[in-house]
């Protein structure tokens, strides 16, 4: 009997052991910008999930494209069936590691988040600028970064090219708490 107390014991402090250090949210935000001379196109997604490994600086997002929401229904119902086919890729990832995070660790510091972000079935290496503030309670990361719409292949119907930006600005803030399994 005295076996069994100790083999539950360390099948829990195992389980506590492998979720040190990881620190996610589910509430993360990220938005998107395209500027053009005929219409300013925003999207905010309040449903953004994100996992931070803080031993090792690794990160991993996942967000629905379907969550973007816009000012006008149009230009969702557009956003979704016409350009990014959120029906056929019904998400983005990011994985990648924040660069210099052993140095950050209880500090407030920029540095650069590098890794492959994957929309629309298409993967890019991207790097991103980013404010990290770390303590031992959270996690936070504020920052934004430049895609290329041609690098996702996304089809912009020539009636509308001028109404999107050809780059468009992404910006996302991630509130990270520890995660407890």
């Amino acid at each position: 009997m005295k076996e069994i107390y100790i083999i539950i014991i360390n099948l829990l402090l195992l389980n506590c052991v492998s979720a040190q250090g990881k620190f996610l949210t589910k509430d993360g935000y990220v938005s998107f910008f395209s500027h053009s001379v005929v219409e300013d196109i925003k999207a905010d997604n309040n449903q953004v999930l994100s996992i931070v490994d803080s031993e090792t600086g690794e990160i991993a997002i996942q967000l629905l494209m379907r969550s973007f929401m816009f000012k006008k229904a149009l230009m969702q119902e557009h956003f979704n069936e016409n350009y990014v086919e959120s029906y056929k890729y019904p998400k983005a990832t990011f994985s990648g590691k924040i660069m210099r995070f052993d140095e950050l660790e209880e500090l407030e510091g920029e540095t650069q988040i590098v890794g492959t972000l994957t929309v629309h079935g298409r993967d890019k290496e991207i790097s991103a600028r980013v404010n990290v503030e770390i303590n031992k309670n959270e996690i936070i990361l504020i920052g934004d970064f430049y895609v290329e719409v041609a690098d996702f292949d996304i089809k912009i119907p020539a009636i509308v090219a001028n109404n999107i930006a050809k780059t468009i600005k992404v910006n996302f803030e991630l509130r990270h708490k520890p995660y407890k399994m």
